[in-house]
C-alpha cells in the first residue's frame, strides 16, 4: 500500500523513522492515517521533515521510499493551479451546489403537494364509493318496498275482481 509519510528522528535512540500520515485508497483518493511510525534500518541519509512515498508489503516492510517533493508538485499542478481549482472556480461551484439544494428542496415540496392532493382525491373517492352504497342499498330497499306493494295491490285486485 502507497502512503505519504514524514522522516522524523527518534529522539531516544536517534534513529530515522517514517511518520505515516495518509495511505492511497484508490487512484485519486487517499485518507488520513492514524500516527503510525515506521523504523527505517539500517543506514539513511534522509533529512527530518523530509515528505516521501512510501510503499509499504502486507508485513509493514518497505518495498520502495522516494521523495513526494514531484507528487506534491503535481498535485498542485493539477488541483490548485489558476488553470483549475481557483477561489471563483470554488465560489461558482458553491452557487451551482446551492441552486441544486434550492431545486430539489422545490421538488420535494411539489411532490408533497401532490402527494397530499392524490390522497385527498382518495379519500373523496372513498366517500364517493360509501355514498354510492349506501344510495345503492336505498334503491334496493325501495325496489323491494315496491315490489311487495305491487304484490300487495295485484293480491286485492285478485279479491276484489274475485
Amino acid at each position: 500500500m502507497l502512503y505519504l509519510a514524514q522522516v522524523t528522528k527518534n529522539l531516544a535512540s536517534g534513529t530515522i523513522e517514517l511518520q505515516l500520515l495518509a495511505y492511497q485508497k484508490s487512484d485519486s483518493i487517499w485518507g488520513i492515517s492514524s500516527a503510525e511510525i515506521i523504523p527505517i534500518g539500517g543506514e539513511n541519509s534522509l533529512s527530518e521533515g523530509l515528505l516521501v512515498l512510501v510503499e509499504l508489503d502486507e508485513r509493514g516492510q518497505i518495498i520502495e521510499l522516494k521523495n513526494a517533493k514531484d507528487w506534491i508538485v503535481g498535485l498542485i499542478q493539477q488541483y490548485m493551479s489558476c488553470s483549475s481549482i481557483t477561489p471563483e472556480f470554488v465560489r461558482q461551484e458553491q452557487a451551482r451546489i446551492e441552486q441544486w439544494r434550492q431545486e430539489i428542496t422545490a421538488q420535494s415540496l411539489e411532490l408533497t403537494r401532490r402527494y397530499l392532493e392524490v390522497e385527498t382525491q382518495r379519500e373523496q373517492i372513498q366517500e364517493l364509493e360509501a355514498s354510492l352504497k349506501q344510495e345503492k342499498e336505498q334503491l334496493e330497499l325501495r325496489e323491494k318496498q315496491l315490489q311487495q306493494l305491487e304484490a300487495s295491490l295485484k293480491s286485492d285486485r285478485n279479491e276484489l275482481e274475485s
